[in-house]
């Protein structure tokens, strides 16, 4: 009997051995794909605004063929189902649980009002519905209502007076889950004197979530606030305690007097740093800021300049949704507006710093609306170079200003290897595709050759497929298959508008997600 057990227990040991052995495995395949280990096997599918909080838009499985709209709901009460006017909005990101429960922003009103829609992914059937009384900061285009998930899969979305409510049953199909509220500057002091608050104290930021459930927003406060608030970027803790620090503080710089509109906060991938673009005002100049992420104590502060007259302050532009990322070996891109005006056709600059802020590497082309997605250089079989990854971005030529023609494209750039921009005459980074919009735009009679705009703020990068899910201002969301550089798939949506800047994800079951017209489609086979 004693043999028997003793080899029974070596047969168990084996087979942990072999189990550890496995799961080392996948931890390393997904090290491999996408570039770190970090959180991946707890991180929701898509966790809040670009995916993940460094922004690198990466779908967690293979996106599912764009074979057919599987159901859709609506983003946007208050535009008409039979729209055909311009939305200058930018729609906040639906969020996936890892039990496929898609979160939906949802805006109620035609200048503001907003609620949060929980609904099955596999089917589009709402589990529930919870209003806030969130408010707009002072804004031209309506600013993005972004949510966050953390890791524990507690949610978290924007209210008034800077608060933020939160959710730990994100996934019940209870109509009615409990609700919490909170507040960076102490959920006692907005109780007694709340009036004060709503006033005067609006989170202009979507929202983003550490690996540990500690959450990060801007805030913008207007006239006097209590507590001596100013214009700053807030901290809260998992447990519920929070801090902040005002924006002119992060930059060292008086002159700095808020957070930009629509930025939504970068982590580095080991999370102890936090990222976040600061201005002197809605459309003004400004700078990268760099903070420690568990103090909010300031590390480092970058002006932003122009690429073409690097003598000249860039414009941080509150109608634009750049928003800082951050790529596997640490670098931070953040877009910014050219100036003078129009001397880069109003595409902006994609601006390159290294980890510290401390040293300024190679531009992109295009910036100023737009938040980069990260591509493994796997994804592109035809590239020859040396850089580990490459960045996927809109990359539009916009007709009638500057010397803009209308070949809207977007472009795969290489972050290490530069070319001469023929646009601008500036050192850029490479061109290592690029795809043309494929419909005319009959708008512009006198630019033949023009093209609707790829009209996002964030476009889906698949490793599984190689290809890039984004959608267009002509309705259609479109697959771009990297080996062949082609379109590859598409599907109509909408008869197509333009203006609303939307994200396009891929959730826990393949769905790929776009927004057209003020409504979230899911595609698949």
């Amino acid at each position: 009997m004693a043999f028997y057990a003793a080899g029974y227990r070596l047969v168990l040991m084996t087979i942990r051995i072999l189990i550890r052995s496995v799961c080392f495995l996948a931890v390393m395949i997904a090290f491999l794909v996408t570039g770190r280990i970090e959180a991946q096997s707890i991180r929701p599918p898509w966790s809040g605004y670009a995916h993940d909080p460094q922004h690198d838009a990466r779908a967690p499985v293979p996106s599912q063929p764009l074979n057919r709209i599987l159901w859709q709901t609506r983003v946007d009460l208050s535009v008409p189902t039979n729209n055909t006017s311009a939305l200058y909005i930018h729609y906040g990101s639906p969020l996936i649980t890892r039990s496929n429960t898609v979160i939906v922003p949802v805006k109620t009103g035609s200048s503001g009002g907003f609620e949060v829609e929980a609904l099955v992914g596999t089917t589009g059937t709402t589990n529930w519905i919870q209003p806030t009384d969130y408010v707009l900061p002072p804004h031209n285009w309506i600013p993005s209502f972004s949510p966050a998930l953390t890791p524990k899969n507690r949610l978290y979305f924007a209210g008034a007076g800077g608060t933020v409510y939160y959710c730990d049953t994100s996934d019940s199909t209870n109509a009615t889950p409990v609700f919490g509220q909170l507040a960076f500057y102490g959920i006692t002091n907005y109780l007694t004197n709340s009036a004060a608050y709503l006033s005067t104290v609006f989170i202009c930021t979507p929202i983003t979530s550490d690996r540990y459930g500690n959450i990060f927003f801007g805030f913008q406060v207007t006239g006097s606030a209590p507590l001596n608030l100013q214009s700053g970027i807030a901290r809260i803790d998992f447990d519920g305690s929070g801090t902040w620090i005002a924006a002119s503080n992060a930059a060292s710089d008086s002159a700095i007097s808020q957070v930009a509109v629509n930025c939504s906060p970068a982590l580095s991938n080991d999370h102890k740093t936090l990222y976040l673009g600061v201005s002197s005002g809605y459309s003004a100049p400004g700078d990268l800021v760099a903070l420690d992420s568990r103090t909010l104590s300031p590390l480092a502060s970058v002006r932003l300049k122009d690429v073409k007259y690097p003598a000249n302050d860039a414009t941080v532009d509150g109608d634009g949704t750049a928003s800082p990322v951050v790529g596997p070996d640490g670098d931070v891109y953040y877009g910014v507006l050219e100036n003078p005006n129009e001397s880069n056709n109003f595409r902006g600059w994609l601006r390159h710093f290294d980890r510290t802020l401390t040293q300024t590497k190679l531009p992109g082309a295009f910036g100023w609306d737009d938040t980069p997605s990260i591509v493994p250089a796997s994804m592109v079989p035809s590239y020859q170079g040396g850089s580990p990854y490459l960045l996927m971005t809109k990359y539009n030529n916009y007709a009638g200003i500057g010397t803009g023609n209308g070949i809207n494209k977007i472009a795969i750039l290489d972050p290490q290897n530069a070319e001469t921009d023929p646009i601008s005459g500036a050192v850029v980074m490479n061109e290592v595709l690029t795809i043309i919009g494929p419909t005319p735009d009959p708008s512009h009679s006198n630019f033949p050759n023009a093209v609707r705009e790829w009209c996002i703020n964030s476009a889906a990068v698949d490793p599984f497929t190689k290809s890039v899910l984004a959608n267009s201002e002509d309705g259609n969301i479109y697959r771009w298959d990297l080996p062949s550089n082609t379109l590859s798939e598409t599907n109509r949506l909408t008869t197509g508008l333009g203006e609303a800047y939307t994200p396009t994800i891929v959730g826990v079951n393949g769905f790929v997600y776009a927004i057209n017209n003020g409504s979230l489609f899911a595609i698949g086979r």
